[in-house]
């Protein structure tokens, strides 16, 4: 093939324990999945349902255990925040999926953060204007290795703690059973908008007290039996 400017490479994240990559396709995030948090950001989660948006491939930054990772404080924001999140990992796609089909098209799972501008969400929202600006942009998906589902114990992930410290303060703290739509929900769901692929990727949603990061505070984001990964932040070079 006979490329005009040069070809970007596809990004993968590494299997944990094999030596085999996860190409990325696609990001979708769910918003509000936890009720809490769906408090936190004044919606009623018995009323507004949660709702989908994507990231861009290029957001995604692997991360991985045992060191200390990094991202860089984004420009454009004064109000830049985390968000733990539990991430699907797709081996198989479709569309309208029912339960079974869901379950059977996980791969599976890894730990990630969403982070955010929050203050050009916030400006986006109140003019009715896609989230883009405050969730697509550069560095905005530090994601660890991928754990497949066939080398977890049956139902493991859907019991574990979450959690997210900043500078080894915990500020978030919730269980995936807290989930509002489970996992198979999330990607029947998402099968009914979209045809899903392998290779994409879903952010399951947050749980409460998302906050603020500055310069130099460490991450440390945990999901009981995948681990902890540690994200830094650091000033633009």
């Amino acid at each position: 093939m006979n490329y005009i400017i040069e070809k970007s490479p596809r990004v993968s994240l590494a299997i944990k324990g094999r030596d085999q990559h996860f190409p990325v396709a696609r990001i979708y995030c769910v918003g509000r999945n936890y009720a809490e948090h769906s408090r936190e950001m004044g919606d009623d989660p018995d009323r507004d349902p949660p709702f989908f948006f994507c990231k861009d491939a290029s957001c995604v930054v692997p991360v991985f255990f045992d060191e200390v990772n990094t991202i860089t404080y984004p420009s454009m924001t004064s109000q830049f925040e985390y968000e733990v999140e539990l991430v699907v990992a797709l081996g198989k796609g479709g569309a309208n999926l029912t339960m079974e089909q869901a379950n059977d098209a996980v791969l599976g799972y890894a730990i990630g953060l969403d982070m955010t501008r929050r203050d050009l969400q916030s400006q986006a929202k109140k003019k009715g204007r896609p989230w883009e600006i405050g969730k697509s942009f550069s560095q905005s998906a530090p994601i660890s290795p991928i754990f497949l589902k066939q080398d977890l114990p049956d139902d493991a992930v859907s019991r574990s703690q979450i959690v997210l410290k900043v500078n080894g303060e915990v500020k978030q703290s919730s269980y995936i059973a807290n989930l509002t739509w489970s996992i198979e929900e999330v990607v029947c769901k998402l099968s009914e908008a979209f045809e899903l692929r392998p290779g994409d990727l879903i952010m399951t949603g947050t749980p409460e007290n998302v906050g603020p990061v500055v310069t130099g505070d460490v991450m440390e984001a945990s999901i009981e039996g995948l681990g902890k990964i540690s994200v830094q932040v650091v000033s633009p070079s």
